[in-house]
């Protein structure tokens, strides 16, 4: 479903197809294991090959971002589609998360 890349301090999970009721749970889950791993302090969902993205999928988001702040770490989005962006500014959660429009960025952050 997802390739998990590791970066010194930084790991970035990519989520592929549709991010839904359907696989939410396990998608919270990976990312949760992710960013509960020592030497990980910032933790990056590479949303560009994500096609769809429904509320289930949001939560999961939502909740691994304040797993995130509980523990002290950074989780940025980045690469995402226009159809998917207009998600997160319908719902305002573009002003909660770190958004960045591709992973070259990392270096700059």
């Amino acid at each position: 479903m997802q390739a998990v890349l590791n970066y010194p301090k930084i790991a970035v999970i990519r989520p592929q197809g549709s991010l839904n009721a359907a696989n939410a749970l396990e998608f919270e889950r990976d990312m949760t294991t992710v960013l509960a791993q020592n030497g990980v302090s910032i933790l990056v969902v590479d949303l560009a090959a994500v096609e769809s993205l429904d509320s289930a999928g949001l939560m999961a988001l939502l909740s691994t971002h304040k797993l995130a702040l509980t523990l002290g770490r950074s989780f940025q989005i980045c690469a995402i589609a226009p159809s998917i962006r207009i998600i997160f500014e319908l719902t305002q959660l573009d002003r909660v998360f770190e958004i960045l429009d591709s992973e070259a960025e990392l270096t700059q952050t």
